[in-house]
């Protein structure tokens, strides 16, 4: 089992903030999910109709993590919360990405909710995850760049392990580490709001839809909530 724990020092700055965990065990990833292409293709074909758009930056759910941002140092035109991110890709490109089933489903559950979404393997995972601010001491190493080393700056929040850090600047970018694979067989999902009393409701509503399509392929899930008044789950 690992525990999730948003810090002291993050909820005390960020009041509002409410964390859905969403944990799949026994995940098959290698196998089709239908449901999970169809809600990928119906995104896409509501964007080509110009009956939806992505949020952006002017809408308030992305606005209130550029402000996070420059809060911890951090310029949130370069380095974009992961939901702006992907938005700005899929008007770009008409597209989504297409990786693997398990990260599939949280990139569409993520934008079309506008909210922030990621996932650790828990396999690789060492000890209990943390939400914090970053010492400068850690090591992070990007997904993707498996030869690279970088030292979050002091003051970013992070997601860290006891082994390092798992996601730099809240919920930009995810550690090679901890990636999600096809093979993925125990996996933490997370989708992430600052303005519970505003969005909590859709918060919860997008974790039960991730839930849904993860359903037919786990042989168990279930959803916590880490919040400044309960700040640890388990996943």
């Amino acid at each position: 089992m690992t525990t999730f724990r948003l810090s002291p020092a993050v909820a005390d700055a960020f009041p509002d903030t409410l964390v859905a965990l969403v944990t799949a065990n026994g995940l098959h990833g290698r196998a089709p999910w239908p449901d999970t292409a169809a809600a990928l293709e119906a995104l896409e074909q509501q964007l080509a109709d110009g009956t939806w758009q992505p949020a952006d930056e002017t809408d308030p759910r992305i606005e209130a993590w550029h402000t996070a941002y420059r809060s911890f140092g951090t310029n949130p035109r370069r380095v974009r919360p992961s939901v702006d991110a992907l938005g700005r890709r899929m008007v770009k490109k008409g597209t989504l990405p297409r990786i693997n089933p398990a990260v599939d489903s949280y990139n569409a559950v993520s934008v079309r909710h506008g909210l922030p979404a990621g996932a650790f393997d828990l396999g690789h995972v060492t000890g209990d995850v943390e939400i914090r601010y970053a010492d400068g001491t850690e090591e992070f190493t990007p997904l993707g760049e498996p030869d690279t080393v970088e030292n979050p700056r002091s003051g970013e929040i992070i997601y860290a392990d006891a082994a390092g850090v798992l996601t730099r600047h809240w919920n930009h970018r995810d550690a090679h580490r901890t990636r999600v694979t096809e093979d993925s067989a125990h996996v933490a999902f997370v989708l992430e709001t600052l303005h519970a009393t505003r969005d909590g409701h859709l918060l919860k509503a997008a974790a039960e839809e991730l839930r849904g399509l993860l359903v037919p392929h786990a042989a168990e899930t279930r959803v916590a909530h880490l919040t400044r008044e309960r700040p640890q789950a388990t996943a």
